[in-house]
């Protein structure tokens, strides 16, 4: 018998997508990478200082809604850009421009590779679902319904909460709750009663801040004690590490 290594009292699993179910976190900071470094080169020619793929990413983007990672990177950085218009042109130097590039070079690099699920993942949510715990999936990315699809792993969740949902029900992304606590309440599950999945920074944040009964970091990129930091009960490598064989 396969038991979850969480707490008896919570009755549903909320997860993250990227990094947390599907190998794509790399992807998305590939993506983020190039399309900052084409604008940073292109803006300050000599003085270009590139995007880092790894502290740049966790501090700024990971996990946030597109736009407003572009608004909180270009803030860290001393850029002020024009919000534009959501149909700007993918490249052109307004936030929206800058984050239409972003999510283009990221549907490319999915066409091309593909995508691939974590298997410890989806064993615990196999496990958990084996459990009757509800599961969701919490994600900031627009794209999120054509990656669980492609990763074949759509059928797994009882609901999504998306971008194109967040933005649909005007909902705050992370660091904020709101996409987690509106999943919960999709669920009919209280905040208490729910557990959070997340290996972002701004995840763990969002996690503390609804009251939720336990917070699950997934550490993909070393950085096991941020995590803590920014509230997550307990860190693990794989989500299969919580699962205990009896």
């Amino acid at each position: 018998m396969t038991r979850l290594g969480i707490p008896d009292e919570i009755r549903a699993c909320l997860f993250d997508l990227d990094g947390v179910l599907t190998k794509t976190a790399v992807v998305h900071a590939a993506a983020w990478k190039q399309m900052f470094d084409d604008f940073l080169r292109r803006r300050d020619g000599e003085r270009f200082r590139p995007f880092d793929a790894v502290d740049d990413y966790d501090a700024y983007v990971d996990g946030r809604p597109r736009f407003d990672g572009v608004r909180t990177f270009l803030a860290a950085r001393g850029i002020v850009l024009p919000e534009g218009e959501p149909g700007d042109p993918p490249g052109r130097d307004t936030v929206y421009g800058l984050g239409n590039r972003k999510n283009l070079l990221v549907l490319e690099k999915i066409r091309k590779d593909g995508v691939q699920a974590y298997p410890g993942s989806v064993r615990l949510v196999v496990a958990a679902r084996g459990a009757r715990l509800a599961t969701a999936v919490v994600s900031s990315s627009a794209n999120c319904q054509a990656v669980l699809a492609a990763a074949g792993i759509e059928r797994l969740f009882d609901t999504r909460i998306d971008g194109v949902i967040a933005a649909e029900r005007g909902l705050a992304g992370k660091p904020h709750p709101d996409t987690f606590l509106a999943a919960a309440r999709d669920l009919g599950v209280p905040p208490a009663g729910a557990a959070v999945f997340e290996d972002a920074l701004a995840g763990m944040e969002a996690g503390q801040a609804g009251g939720f009964g336990y917070v699950v970091g997934v550490d993909r990129t070393d950085q096991a004690d941020a995590l803590r930091a920014h509230g997550a009960d307990v860190v693990v490598r794989d989500l299969a590490e919580l699962l205990r064989e009896e």
